[in-house]
């Protein structure tokens, strides 16, 4: 099977990329992708002489190039967008163009030429803060960030390809992820790696805004399923990734200190995010009866599993905080007051 991953150098797409090649090494896996700041081939290395594993290096908005790939493609994951919340508010341009445009190009070269099945990365946040507990996938679309609307734009163009066109579309809205590899903008691993710094750990608010935390691998074996598995009727339908279980920030970050062996003092209370979303908590009952799945780490697990990668691989976040202009001109202008 000939299979396309946009976004594959990213954090979970590089996950998902050499979960794949491990599992199903027959396949031929193209990743495509733009390596923006946080784009990362090193997240790669494991497969880079992988005998059926290609890298392009370009645009989803190129409409030439992806129609030259998805010409050969059977099956196509979709991870490529700008994802991080607080640089949307900063400029939403980047987060428009790439996440609605960039889907609707690749959405257009799926209808022209076919696919045997689109997997859509949407996400969390394009519910907004919880309404219901726990949040279905019924739960009312009420983005509070420009990425979150971003990706609510492009979760339902994604949709309307699979009700006007029959594309076979999956549509997966996964909770928040974590693990190794994760870049250092993101709450574990930037407080990971401040804590490991002595630097205070910036807590938005009072810190009780709370998270459905899922940890990367489990995450990825959903997707495998998603993207492979003939026998189960997944097409046009929208599904959940989540634990169902949320764990606000402040326990995360007493956690993180208390598992470093670093005081409690480090952590600083700064200013909230503007429309921080409250309560994010999936409900699980969708993802179990049509995919068999179920979240298998705990937090404690996934906890002790990201903190120990992050102590053991200095060089490569410290290269991303140390000398890429682009985390420190993010950190520079969020947490200057620290």
């Amino acid at each position: 099977m000939r299979i396309l991953i946009t976004g594959g150098a990213g954090f979970i797409g590089s996950h998902f990329t050499k979960l794949l090649l491990r599992k199903h090494p027959d396949h031929k896996v193209t990743v495509l992708d733009a390596l923006t700041y946080c784009g990362n081939l090193e997240n790669l290395t494991e497969v880079q002489d992988h005998p059926n594993y290609t890298f392009t290096h370009g645009d989803i908005r190129d409409r030439e190039l992806v129609e030259k790939i998805i010409k050969e493609t059977d099956r196509a994951i979709h991870f490529a967008a700008e994802t991080h919340v607080d640089r949307s508010i900063d400029c939403s341009d980047p987060f428009i163009s790439t996440d609605i445009k960039g889907t609707q190009v690749l959405m257009e070269a799926a209808r022209k030429y076919p696919v045997d099945r689109f997997v859509h990365i949407s996400t969390s946040e394009v519910y907004g803060t919880a309404l219901s507990i726990p949040m279905t996938e019924e739960h009312p679309l009420n983005p509070q960030s420009p990425y979150a609307a971003a990706k609510a734009g492009a979760d339902r163009l994604a949709y309307s390809y699979f009700v006007a066109y029959k594309l076979p579309v999956v549509i997966v809205r996964p909770f928040n992820n974590y693990g190794p590899n994760q870049f250092p903008e993101k709450l574990f691993p930037l407080f990971i790696t401040n804590a490991l710094e002595e630097k205070s750990l910036p807590v938005y608010g009072n810190g009780t805004n709370t998270r459905d935390w899922l940890y990367v691998t489990d995450c990825c074996e959903a997707l495998e399923i998603l993207l492979l598995d003939d026998e189960k009727p997944l097409v046009g339908e929208v599904i959940n990734l989540g634990t169902g279980v949320d764990t606000d920030v402040l326990t995360i970050s007493e956690a993180i200190l208390n598992r470093l062996g670093k005081p409690i003092s480090l952590i600083q209370h700064v200013g909230d995010r503007p429309g921080h979303v409250e309560r994010l908590i999936s409900s699980t009952e969708k993802a179990e009866k049509l995919l068999g799945w179920r979240a298998r780490t705990p937090y404690p697990e996934g906890l002790k599993r990201i903190c120990d990668w992050f102590v053991g691989n200095p060089g490569w976040w410290k290269r991303i905080k140390e000398k890429e202009g682009e985390f420190q001109d993010f950190y520079q202008k969020w947490y200057s007051r620290l």
